[in-house]
């Protein structure tokens, strides 16, 4: 178990952000599954799970009850409970992220996977609170799930190489503007009554995704700001590295320099002096290390 622990780490660390991201959504998954374990052996409900454990890591649409979590405007779109919707998130995620960064870099995907499911958040709570449909439900509601973000890269790939074609299975060679086109109306329009809220969500990834590319391709990427602003109040909580002081002789004169070579000079001849009279062997070992020395550096 330790080096399979160990593996992963390894993994983690020298992997690509498209790496990072899955090991991120899959760990969160996997501990949810644990707690999920842990309720049922101590006897308690999935009402009991529910608002202990995934009230605390899923977005409300609540404001009020935002601001007493607001952890949860990141945690809630790395969060998945159900096998099938992790799934498919992930996949998507794979197949997009790895076109994504032939093109692109980490960075930018990292920052345009937060926008995504930034944006996809702010759409769900606007619309839970401004929309008179939502008005039971929006001091109850929550959201969770990597669909924004994912939304957002699949969106941006398509505007990016919308003529590149993938391989589906009984499908053949299809373009990825009709692979996307297809996603994005199961994602948003498609059942849009049964799970409204997500779908919401979906739609802001959508958006994001589309004028993060629009901007890209005027010469403006708006991820570089974004990762800038959380790198900048981040910067009194990071360790700082220890100073490391090196010391330097001070430079030679021509004169000490001459003398010492000089020096070095003599001593060479006497040991060879020494071997034409008494052979090699005749040597010390201080002067064989010094005759090997000085034959290595000529």
């Amino acid at each position: 178990m330790a080096s399979i622990a160990d593996e992963i780490k390894e993994n983690f660390k020298s992997g690509s952000m498209l790496t990072k991201l899955l090991y991120i959504n899959i760990g969160v998954f996997v501990v949810s599954l644990l707690v999920r374990m842990v309720y049922y052996l101590y006897d308690k409900s999935w009402i009991d799970y529910e608002f202990d454990f995934v009230r605390n890591i899923a977005i409300p649409s609540d404001p009020d009850i935002l601001l007493n979590k607001p952890w949860t405007v990141f945690t809630h779109m790395f969060a998945h409970i159900d096998l099938l919707h992790i799934l498919f998130n992930m996949l998507w995620l794979y197949w997009f992220g790895k076109i994504f960064l032939h093109y692109l870099d980490g960075k930018k995907m990292l920052g345009l996977y937060l926008m995504g499911g930034l944006a996809g958040a702010l759409v769900y709570i606007v619309s839970f609170n401004v929309f008179p449909v939502f008005e039971k439900d929006v001091h109850v509601s929550v959201a969770l799930g990597a669909s924004s973000a994912v939304f957002a890269i699949i969106v941006a790939v398509a505007m990016l190489v919308p003529d590149q074609k993938l391989y589906l299975l009984f499908f053949g060679p299809v373009k990825i503007k009709y692979i996307a086109l297809v996603s994005i109306a199961i994602g948003t329009i498609i059942g849009f009554e049964e799970n409204t809220g997500g779908k919401l969500g979906h739609i802001g990834g959508v958006i994001l995704g589309y004028l993060y590319m629009l901007q890209y391709k005027k010469g403006r990427d708006i991820s570089k700001g974004f990762l800038g602003f959380f790198s900048f109040f981040g910067k009194p909580f990071r360790r700082r590295k220890k100073m490391k002081v090196t010391y330097k002789s001070p430079p030679r004169s021509d004169y000490d320099y001459n003398a010492d070579k000089a020096k070095k000079q003599e001593r060479m001849n006497l040991i060879l002096d020494k071997i034409s009279k008494s052979g090699y062997n005749s040597l010390t070992k201080e002067e064989k290390e010094i005759l090997f020395k000085m034959s290595n550096r000529n």
